[in-house]
């Protein structure tokens, strides 16, 4: 399994930034600053627990995955990485695909937060952006200097979910699609091979 960089990463292309602002889910006019900030505070408040708790890797990983079915829109994630090629799933695959999208994010993601340990995130604030809220979090780490790590928030399901990370620039939709994407050219477009190999 391929591993992001955290926190330093290359940088993806205007192009691809424009693309995904066309593609981002749509939130209702109810949802707040407030109720945004709320949730990132929530999510981040389990997330610096599980960094503290002193957990072996596995479970980290099991408390990060639960971290991630709670407060993101998991569903979005896995169809946006999927992209074009979710078109020709059928309804079992594409289920099966966001299920087994979950784990590879609690993995790849729940061990770079665990290199967190001795450090934490700080919410800072949340603003609209376009079609949603983006809540800006500092991370603060031990022998490194601090970066922002901003949570995009958005109420399309119902209730605030965020549905994107971005590390210092690095947005983790478009750098998950593009990822998913060569996985699934490497087993030649084959989505049931893909959805084993990240389960």
């Amino acid at each position: 399994m391929s591993h992001l960089t955290f926190p330093r990463r290359h940088f993806l292309t205007a192009a691809g930034s424009a693309a995904l602002v066309a593609a981002l889910p749509t939130p209702s006019l109810a949802l707040s600053a407030s109720q945004a900030e709320g949730l990132v505070t929530t999510a981040v408040g389990e997330i610096n627990g599980v960094i503290a708790s002193g957990a072996s890797i596995g479970s980290m990983v099991n408390s990060f995955k639960g971290i991630f079915d709670r407060y993101a829109d998991t569903a979005y994630l896995a169809a946006y990485a999927l992209g074009n090629d979710g078109r020709s799933a059928s309804n079992a695959q594409k289920q099966a695909f966001s299920d087994a999208f979950g784990v590879y994010l609690a993995n790849k993601y729940g061990r770079r937060f665990n290199e967190f340990a001795g450090g934490q995130i700080q919410v800072q604030g949340a603003r609209a952006v376009n079609s949603y809220m983006e809540v800006r979090t500092i991370a603060v780490l031990r022998n490194q200097s601090p970066f922002q790590v901003d949570f995009h928030v958005s109420d399309r399901i119902g209730r605030p979910v965020f549905f994107n990370l971005i590390v210092e620039g690095v947005n983790m939709l478009l750098s998950e699609r593009a990822e998913i994407g060569a996985m699934l050219d490497a087993r030649g477009g084959n989505i049931d091979a893909l959805i084993r190999d990240l389960a």
